[in-house]
């Protein structure tokens, strides 16, 4: 088990309250790599190692429940790869395995993502009788030759044939799209976003697509949309979801009253969560600190490693503590992607620290126009949204002298 003690001593920070805490669950396998991706996903073996990675799951949430004794989990999210790759009796499983070491919510959302190209008629309504209360379907698009240009495994028909039964079995789920593919126009756009809304999605999230590092298509780009059209792009997708009921709540998220993601609002608001499974990432809070964890990304090595009684961290490859002068850009990477921001109390709450830590870049934030503020709350402008990446590196701490290190980066 984990040493809580270690975690309990005096530190730098006084945090007067623990935040929500939600649990992520990375399922690492996929068909096959997407050129864009850069999440730890591998693909499948020929034979999924299904009962042998849920014991280790199992392991590895039962090492890590000192850091959370007491503590109830308001959701829960089953991340990949691809989870839906997995069979509804596993995710039964493995769902029953956290209800019997972990205090869930009565409301406790629990997603699954899942994949068209995953899809077989009845299998989300096996997994809706598994426990899970919300889908999360990686469309992507409805275009073939989109769907073909982007590496994914599964085309339009199926993407339409996963909406519609998403619809009939689950009273929440989300429809995940990407803007500005390889030689997309803006009229392929508008259609793939009427025949996303056509399915009455109550959450729909968009993204833009970008070239990862250390991806297919960072070593072989592709030609993508300039960035006046992606900009129009994006003003279409804002305009249509508008008009059908949905607001953007999120800089890529869009949502019917009543089905924002719980999940992902407590990563925006600085909420804690623990990551179990190949890769996955943990922030904790205590009374004096906020802790980081990462799992071993290799599936192999996190198999091998999760009964490991012989490493007393298990799966866990690094465990790091949060700076006092790096929690407000922490902080505000995350919270500044919600439309209506956050409160200064939240702030305060969060990272145990005073106002005056943020005063400075804050101010020079209004001067340039990317936030409004008041004596309770500090909310992005239109620009400030525009321009999200300016307005967070605002709060980056100031470099020694002579070194220059890339922006921190947060994964979710």
């Amino acid at each position: 088990m984990q040493d809580l003690a270690h975690y309990m001593r005096p530190g730098t920070l006084q945090l007067g309250s623990l935040p929500p805490l939600a649990l992520y669950v990375h399922l690492p396998w996929c068909l096959r790599k997407c050129p864009y991706c850069d999440f730890n996903s591998h693909a499948a073996p020929e034979a999924l190692p299904e009962a042998q990675y849920l014991d280790a799951l199992q392991a590895d949430l039962e090492h890590s429940l000192p850091l959370i004794w007491g503590r109830g989990v308001h959701s829960i999210f089953i991340g990949g790869g691809t989870p839906s790759l997995f069979s509804p009796q596993s995710i039964e499983r493995l769902l029953s395995d956290i209800r019997a070491r972990v205090r869930l919510e009565a409301d406790c959302e629990i997603t699954l993502e899942a994949n068209p190209g995953t899809f077989e008629k009845d299998r989300f309504r096996a997994f809706r009788a598994a426990g899970v209360t919300r889908l999360s379907i990686g469309v992507q698009s409805f275009n073939d030759r989109l769907l073909q240009a982007i590496g994914r495994v599964h085309d339009a028909s199926q993407a339409h044939a996963a909406a519609q039964e998403a619809a009939e079995c689950f009273e929440t789920f989300n429809l995940d799209l990407m803007y500005a593919l390889p030689g997309q126009t803006e009229a392929e756009l508008a259609h793939d976003l009427q025949q996303a809304l056509s399915h009455a999605p109550p959450h729909l999230s968009v993204y833009h697509l970008t070239l990862e590092p250390n991806t297919w298509f960072a070593k072989h780009p592709p030609v993508l949309p300039d960035e006046d059209t992606a900009y129009a792009m994006l003003d279409r997708i804002t305009a249509d979801t508008l008009a059908a009921g949905m607001h953007r709540y999120e800089i890529s998220a869009y949502a019917r009253d009543g089905h924002r993601c719980r999940h992902n609002l407590n990563y925006w608001q600085f909420g804690d969560y623990l990551g179990i499974g190949a890769g996955a990432h943990s922030k904790l809070s205590f009374a004096h600190r906020v802790v980081r964890q990462v799992r071993h990304r290799d599936p192999r090595l996190y198999l091998q490693t999760a009964h490991d009684p012989a490493r007393p961290e298990r799966a866990v490859a690094s465990s790091t503590e949060v700076s006092r002068q790096d929690l407000p850009f922490e902080y505000m990477l995350n919270a500044l992607r919600l439309r209506h921001g956050f409160s200064l109390q939240d702030f305060q709450e969060r990272t145990g620290l005073p106002l005056s830590a943020i005063e400075a870049p804050l101010r020079e934030a209004e001067t340039r126009g990317l936030i409004h503020r008041d004596w309770q709350r500090v909310v992005p402008t239109e620009r400030g949204f525009d321009f999200l990446s300016d307005l967070q590196s605002l709060f980056l701490p100031p470099e020694p002298e002579g070194l220059q290190s890339p922006p921190q980066t947060h994964l979710t």
